[in-house]
C-alpha cells in the first residue's frame, strides 16, 4: 500500500502584488514541492483585512494573487489553490484557538510591533490577533510542513507551542509542523536600502522589482540599485548591496557566489547591473505572459478556486469537527 504523503500548506497575501523577493524566497519553490507532498496553496485574504483595502481592488489583487501563482507552476490537477474566506473553518477553528493562546505570546511578537509603527492611526485588534488566524491555517490541515522565511519562524513556533498545548489537554489532535527553509536566495533585500527587507509596501518604486513589472523598467531598476564606492563584485558584509545583486542572481542562475565573482571578475558593476537585469527580466517573461492568459481566461481561474475551496473544506470540516467534539461542543445534526 502507497504511503499518504504528507501535507504542506502555504498562503501568502494578495495585497500590493508580488515582488521578486516574494518569488524568489517563496512563490518559485512551491511547484517544486507538489509531486512528493500534498500540497495547499491560499491566498490568504482575511490576513489582509487589517489594513484598509478599496473593495473593488481588493477583489481584483485578490484574484490577480492566484492567476501569478498558476502562472508560477502551481498545478491544480496536484495541489489546492484557494481563497482563505471560501474556507469558513479557518475563521472558527481561530476563534477556539484564541482561547489557547496566551496574551503574553502574541504581545512579544515581532511583527505586530513593525506594523503597529507602520500604521499607527489603525491597530486594530485584528493586527495583534492575526497570528492565531496563522496558526488556524496551518494546524486546520495537519500541515507536517510549512514552507518559511526566516521572519516568519516566530510564528511557526507559536503554531507548534499552540498546537502542543492543546494536544496535552485532549489527545492527538493536531500534526505539529516543522518548518521547511528555503536556502538559496530566502531573503531578497530592497534595490534601495540593502539592510531592509524587498517590501511590496515600499514607497520608492526603484527599490522593489513587481512580478508584473515591464523588462525595461527591470533592467533600469537594477541599473540604479545601491552598491558600494569600490567595483569589485563580490560578496561580504560590509558590501550589502552587492551581495544581495549577486543573491538574485545566484538565485536564477543557479551559480555560486564564487563562480559569480569569477564571472564578472574586473567588470565592473555596469556589467554586473545589466546582467542581474537581463536575467531577471527573462526569467519573468513566460511567468507574465501565462498570468496574462490565465487572466484573460476568468472562467478557468473561478472553476480552478471553487474545486479547490470545495475540497478543502472537506478536509477542514473533518478537522474542525473533532476539535468540537473534543471540547466539548454540542454536535450539531444539521
Amino acid at each position: 500500500m502507497e504511503e499518504a504523503k504528507k501535507r504542506v500548506f502555504s498562503g501568502i497575501q494578495p495585497t500590493g502584488g508580488f515582488t521578486l523577493g516574494n518569488y524568489i524566497g517563496a512563490i518559485r519553490n512551491w511547484p517544486a514541492l507538489q509531486d512528493q507532498y500534498d500540497c495547499l496553496y491560499c491566498v490568504v485574504d482575511q490576513h489582509a483585512l487589517t489594513v484598509r483595502n478599496d473593495p473593488a481592488e481588493f477583489r481584483r489583487k485578490t484574484l490577480e494573487a492566484a492567476a501569478m501563482l498558476l502562472a508560477c507552476g502551481i498545478d491544480p490537477q496536484k495541489s489546492l489553490l484557494y481563497i482563505q474566506s471560501h474556507v469558513p473553518q479557518h475563521a472558527q477553528l481561530a476563534w477556539i484557538l484564541n482561547c489557547y493562546t496566551q496574551f503574553g505570546e502574541l504581545s512579544r511578537m515581532t511583527q505586530f510591533k513593525d506594523k503597529a509603527a507602520k500604521h499607527p492611526d489603525n491597530v486594530n485588534a485584528g493586527l495583534f490577533d492575526y497570528p492565531v488566524l496563522m496558526v488556524a491555517d496551518i494546524l486546520l490541515y495537519d500541515a507536517a510542513y510549512v514552507p518559511i522565511g526566516a521572519d516568519q519562524r516566530q510564528h511557526l513556533e507559536l503554531t507548534r507551542d499552540v498546537a502542543m498545548r492543546f494536544n496535552g489537554l485532549y489527545g492527538d489532535v493536531f500534526t505539529i509542523p516543522e518548518g521547511l527553509y528555503t536556502k538559496v536566495g530566502a531573503r531578497i533585500m530592497s534595490l534601495q536600502d540593502p539592510t531592509a527587507k524587498m517590501s511590496k509596501s515600499d514607497t520608492n518604486e526603484n527599490a522593489k522589482i513587481m512580478m508584473t513589472d515591464e523588462p525595461d523598467a527591470i533592467i533600469r531598476k537594477f541599473r540604479r540599485a545601491v552598491t558600494d564606492s569600490d567595483s569589485v563584485v563580490r560578496a561580504s558584509d560590509d558590501k550589502p548591496g552587492v551581495t544581495n545583486l549577486m543573491s538574485i542572481y545566484g538565485a536564477l542562475t543557479g551559480r555560486s557566489m564564487e563562480e559569480i565573482e569569477r564571472e564578472f571578475d574586473s567588470r565592473g558593476y555596469g556589467d554586473f547591473k545589466l546582467a542581474v537585469g537581463e536575467t531577471v527580466a527573462d526569467a519573468l517573461r513566460p511567468i507574465q505572459s501565462e498570468y496574462k492568459r490565465i487572466l484573460s481566461e476568468k472562467d478557468y481561474l473561478m472553476s480552478v478556486l471553487a474545486d479547490s475551496a470545495e475540497k478543502a473544506r472537506r478536509i477542514a470540516g473533518r478537522k474542525l469537527a473533532k476539535v468540537a467534539r473534543k471540547i466539548g461542543f454540542v454536535d450539531c445534526k444539521c
